[in-house]
């Protein structure tokens, strides 16, 4: 018998170190989570960035009735609603496809840990895409990229380049989460139909010849209907990646007075006729310019094909989504873009980010959350020439080594507990901990609170007459959950 346990026990000594080999990852995965089924019961997991504690599991907190006379207050009351969450997630660049497909043995394990909804993954929701190239794939590409003048009836078209590493890694992961939903975006229209482009090749700059506002609105469809065929539904899309920046490597410039005539005139009424329910999302730039959806939406055609607005933070205020929802309060908003630059200062990066992309962006009626981008080399490539040279993404892959990034901690917090149709409901900010919180479809509440001072904070979370006390460490994230 002692011998039988001594090889099972080398056997385990074996596999572990293998394991080791191929994912060695100094930062380790989110702790395992079982929600709270009591409402006496809340369990927390924090952050603290000055420690190895990352996503860290704390003991279980109960609610009592109030006893402590504490200044910071959290008030939650689940009666008063907000919108709807369609999701947390990443931006799914073709880079980001490339280096995962490249992977060994660590690659079911990463895509698993990621859009799974076991004790140790993180529950990715959302995706976004690319329509052709972006500038963290090789090199740019569109889906009509001709010798000929132009191709009226798009006989050219054809999305083969997906068929290399996207389109079998979106299928690979909606097995694991059928229900992801994902967003699509273009960068540039085929260079044939843009003007003034920022030289030789076309892909960079220029805007969209306004002869072809029509054959670019059936390229859109027969975008959504070549993936459709490939078993990929695309939830909505947004008809410009940064139509204001026309720098990047592709990219194309659209005015708002254009924006508003494509979606009007040719690209509502060609989803209309050909029965794409995909939902139409304008703008999606940064938010120092909330006034050009504001003209999207205020033309009647336009607002009645237009599902929403879409936008970044590279400049601007993220109070400025409410602008845009309580004009047009019956219009979706959403957060789809937000980088970290590398190398990541990881303290700074999840701050701002939880407080914006995360807390900002939810109190502000976004539906989403989305990170750029999903994953990168040591050396941030793949990207484009002029593309972006120091993208960091969630995670960094090197070969079959996964290792993971402020990214993965910050929309974790987020995706592993806010399921995917949750709603945001009340929760008041005291003077130090910034928040936001949801009920899942199952009852659930979750909390997710920061506190962005330099000293530990204590507060109490009152919910329906009972309240719990915890002491947040500084600058420190914590995820609550009861039920």
């Amino acid at each position: 018998m002692k011998g039988k346990m001594l090889f099972l026990f080398s056997i385990l000594l074996i596999l572990a170190a293998c394991e080791k080999d191929f994912v060695e990852n100094p930062v380790q995965p989110i702790e395992t989570i079982n929600i709270a089924n009591s409402t006496d019961e809340v369990q927390v997991w924090e952050t603290i960035p000055h420690s190895t504690k990352i996503v860290s599991k704390q003991s279980s907190l109960s609610f009592r009735s109030d006893a402590q006379n504490l200044e910071e207050i959290i008030t939650i009351n689940e009666t008063v609603k907000f919108q709807n969450i369609d999701g947390f997630g990443f931006a799914l660049t073709g880079g980001s496809a490339s280096l995962i497909n490249a992977m060994g043995t660590s690659r079911n394990v990463l895509l698993q840990e990621l859009f799974g909804n076991g004790p140790n993954d993180i529950g990715i929701s959302y995706l976004r895409i690319s329509i052709g190239g972006s500038d963290l794939n090789e090199k740019p590409y569109t889906y009509n990229d001709i010798q000929l003048d132009e191709d009226l009836s798009l006989s050219q078209f054809s999305i083969e380049n997906e068929q290399i590493n996207l389109i079998p890694l979106l299928k690979e992961i909606l097995i694991i989460n059928p229900n992801i939903k994902i967003l699509a975006s273009p960068w540039t229209a085929p260079v044939w139909m843009k003007i003034n482009t920022l030289g030789k090749g076309g892909f960079r700059g220029g805007s969209l010849n306004p002869i072809y506002f029509s054959v670019y609105a059936d390229y859109f469809v027969k975008y959504i209907n070549a993936m459709k065929d490939k078993g990929i539904t695309i939830d909505a899309i947004t008809v410009q990646n940064e139509p204001l920046n026309e720098w990047n490597n592709p990219s194309m410039y659209m005015s708002a007075d254009e924006q508003v005539s494509f979606i009007k005139n040719y690209l509502g009424p060609k989803f209309e006729n050909n029965n794409i329910t995909t939902k139409i999302i304008c703008y999606d730039h940064n938010l120092d310019n909330p006034d050009y959806p504001i003209q999207v939406l205020s033309d009647s055609k336009a607002y009645k094909y237009t599902n929403g607005s879409a936008f970044h933070l590279y400049a601007g205020n993220i109070g400025a989504m409410s602008k845009v929802h309580d004009k047009f309060p019956n219009k979706d908003v959403y957060f789809t873009e937000q980088w970290v630059g590398g190398p990541s200062n990881f303290i700074d990066d999840l701050k701002w980010n939880i407080n914006n992309v995360i807390i900002g962006s939810m109190r502000n009626w976004s539906k989403t959350a989305i990170s750029w981008n999903l994953a990168s080399s040591p050396n941030y490539t793949p990207h484009t020439s002029g593309g972006c040279s120091s993208c960091l993404g969630g995670i960094t892959i090197n070969g079959n080594v996964f290792t993971r990034n402020v990214g993965y901690y910050f929309i974790g917090h987020a995706s592993k507990f806010v399921k995917a149709g949750a709603v945001r409901i009340h929760s008041n900010t005291t003077s130090s901990i910034n928040n936001v919180a949801f009920q899942n479809a199952d009852g659930t509440i979750i909390l997710i609170a920061i506190n962005n001072q330099s000293v530990a904070k204590s507060f109490k979370v009152n919910y329906n007459d009972k309240v719990f006390t915890y002491t947040l460490n500084p600058s420190s994230v914590a995820t609550f959950s009861w039920k």
